[in-house]
């Protein structure tokens, strides 16, 4: 019988060499899996997004089918009590401080994306132990407590404007809190509009709407989009169609980082001759930053999506000037009621930005889409040439996805 003897010498473990190898196979390995398991994530995080976007879209057409037109961005009840004292409170606003018809269309949303209980809060009087106005004595939050800046007149803040709605966010943007509030990743389309017509030009001095037929002229001439401030609009007005129309887009909010997209520059006046103005405070090593300081007061008021229920440009508003993801930029460095700007669609996906096209879908557009002539003056009333009344848009197959009524040919690929 033959036997096997196990020697010692005969096993031996990984030489260092060896040892080494693995390690930086390893090493490999995981170097190549982080980046995919990141891509991973923001797939997801994007695809959440855009799901946001389709509940919003379903929100708008159920709107449209209650009530037969899309919400008004721009609204909010007359104060009857205030208004009764006459003089300086019988405005439209509930406070002379900080309402002005200012509440957004996503306000009107809110029952119709699953959020009744945040709604009734909101539409009716809420008491937190505070009062609305100095002005009026004691008063109790009415409905709707105007948006402006968030707070009431006497410093306190209004409850339901600081309540984050998970489907108003993209999952990808990491801003949260202060002072921004109840942030929003999503704004209404008003077209290829920069002579938005919303400062003083629809204010007159008893911060009262004006009806006057110029500035009428002037409101409808420039505002093309699906949305109109202050005005009513229904599907029937969209006769470029609702598949070829943008309704609503994405925007990054701001992280206090001098971004691009989301602090305002000043270009000077009269940014609608010329869009792309405040591309020289750009700083060239950095391109999504700016390179210079912003020079109001009003910064954290004029960020982007500061404020879900706003109705102020840089709170609720994108335009289809600028291509996604460019500068935001306009007249004269100032707060969230400049009147005209560039108020593009903006993201932290990668080379784009979701838009809601008016019949429900949803499309990324990138950063590349043909967007015109950037140096172009807007159409508006007065305007001569191609920025006559009714002209097409100057901002190529990106202006045209945003007028409702242009009559542009769309036949590219977007």
């Amino acid at each position: 019988m033959s036997h096997f003897n196990r020697s010692p010498h005969n096993s031996r473990g990984f030489t260092l060499v060896e040892l080494l190898v693995v390690i930086a196979i390893i090493g490999v390995l995981v170097g190549l899996l982080l980046p995919a398991v990141q891509a991973a994530r923001e797939a997801a995080r994007r695809m959440s997004c855009s799901n946001n976007f389709k509940q919003m879209g379903l929100g708008l057409h159920n709107y449209h089918s209650a009530f037969n037109q899309l919400p008004i961005h721009g609204t909010g009840p007359i104060n009857e009590a205030h208004r009764a004292l006459g003089g300086s409170a019988a405005r439209w606003n509930k406070d002379p401080a900080h309402q002005y018809s200012r509440i957004g269309a996503l306000v009107g949303l809110l029952p119709f994306m699953e959020q009744q209980a945040i709604w009734e809060r909101v539409s009716n009087p809420l008491v937190v132990g505070t009062t609305q106005f100095t002005e009026f004595g004691t008063v109790p939050y009415t409905e709707m407590q105007g948006t402006t800046t968030q707070f009431t007149s006497d410093g306190v803040s209004y409850d339901p404007w600081f309540t984050e709605i998970n489907t108003y966010r993209c999952p990808s943007d990491p801003g949260v809190g202060l002072p921004a509030g109840g942030r929003t990743n999503y704004g209404v389309c008003i077209g290829d509009s920069i002579s938005l017509n919303l400062g003083a030009g629809m204010f007159n001095d008893s911060n009262l709407i004006r009806t006057d037929s110029t500035s009428v002229a002037n409101f409808r001439a420039s505002d093309r989009g699906v949305f109109d401030v202050y005005d009513i609009n229904r599907f029937r007005d969209i006769l470029d169609g609702l598949s070829n129309t943008i309704a609503m887009g994405e925007m990054n909010t701001d992280l206090g980082d001098s971004h691009i997209t989301t602090e305002v520059r000043g270009g000077g006046t009269n940014v609608q001759n010329r869009p792309d103005r405040c591309q020289p405070q750009i700083d060239p090593n950095r391109p999504q930053f700016w390179s210079t300081t912003v020079s109001h007061s009003f910064t954290p008021l004029a960020s982007r999506g500061a404020c879900w229920a706003a109705t102020a440009p840089g709170f609720t508003i994108v335009n289809t000037v600028l291509p996604p993801n460019r500068e935001y930029c306009n007249d004269a460095n100032q707060d969230f009621v400049s009147a005209n700007g560039t108020l593009t669609v903006s993201s932290r996906h990668q080379g784009g930005a979701h838009v809601l096209m008016a019949d429900g879908a949803v499309k990324f557009i990138t950063d590349s889409i043909e967007a015109g002539n950037s140096s172009a003056a807007d159409v508006r009333n007065g305007g001569t040439g191609a920025s006559a009344p009714g002209s097409q848009s100057p901002y190529g197959l990106w202006g045209a996805l945003g007028t409702r009524a242009a009559k542009e040919v769309i036949d590219q690929e977007f």
